[in-house]
């Protein structure tokens, strides 16, 4: 772990939450061992003294880059958590796809697939019509370039790897996304190119409806 690591990108700062724009490579909360401490939520801690223990409300993967909103309170963390529980939120993508997709797909439309943990392959989410928990992704394209295809996403569900894997499935789009390691073509972590571009939800103390953007690096 780098022992002085940059400092985290506060998009929005509040009493009780902090919007941040995260990284790609970077955890969104800790993993096991001291040498994967370094993640959003561990930084939000040191950088706003009194922040509750365990603050993260939502998780991106280690490899998507964008907004994640994290508590500061007690309370703000069980009003926000059951925001994103009840799919009170609103959240949207954009992708890189690593080519062009079938004509037959159209420009836009909707992805409905079951998928579960492969238990031999972790963290691999893998298609199963039997065992699998539907995941629902709605998509459009936003353009085509040098042979690749941007996409935005809008997920109905929040799954594991949900959008990776609908974009790489040849039952979604058929087309991994660019650098994924899991679905792809990527070597490692930091190359995903998949950004959280808006959010969405409830301020925990006002009910005033609250929506944050962020551009993608890519």
């Amino acid at each position: 772990m780098n022992p002085n690591p940059p400092l985290l990108e506060i998009l929005h700062t509040d009493p009780c939450f902090v919007v941040v724009n995260k990284q790609s490579g970077m955890l969104a909360v800790p993993g096991r061992g001291p040498e994967k401490i370094d993640s959003v939520a561990h930084r939000v801690k040191l950088m706003f003294p009194g922040c509750i223990e365990q603050p993260a409300v939502h998780r991106l993967d280690m490899d998507t880059s964008g907004l994640m909103v994290v508590a500061r309170t007690a309370e703000a963390h069980r009003h926000l958590s059951r925001q994103f529980h009840e799919r009170q939120t609103s959240k949207r993508y954009i992708a890189l796809l690593d080519g062009l997709l079938a004509d037959s797909l159209g420009a836009e439309g909707s992805i409905e697939l079951p998928f579960r943990l492969d238990v031999d392959n972790r963290p691999i989410q893998i298609y199963d019509e039997v065992h699998g928990k539907m995941g629902t992704t709605h998509w459009s394209i936003l353009g085509v370039e040098s042979g690749r295809t941007r996409v935005s996403f809008t997920p109905v569900t929040g799954r594991t790897h949900q959008l990776r894997l609908h974009a790489s499935h040849a039952k979604g789009l058929g087309v991994p996304i660019v650098g994924d390691p899991f679905y792809g073509h990527g070597t490692g972590p930091g190359q995903l190119l998949l950004h959280a571009c808006e959010l969405g939800f409830t301020h925990p103390d006002t009910g005033e409806s609250l929506h944050f953007r962020s551009a993608p690096a890519f």
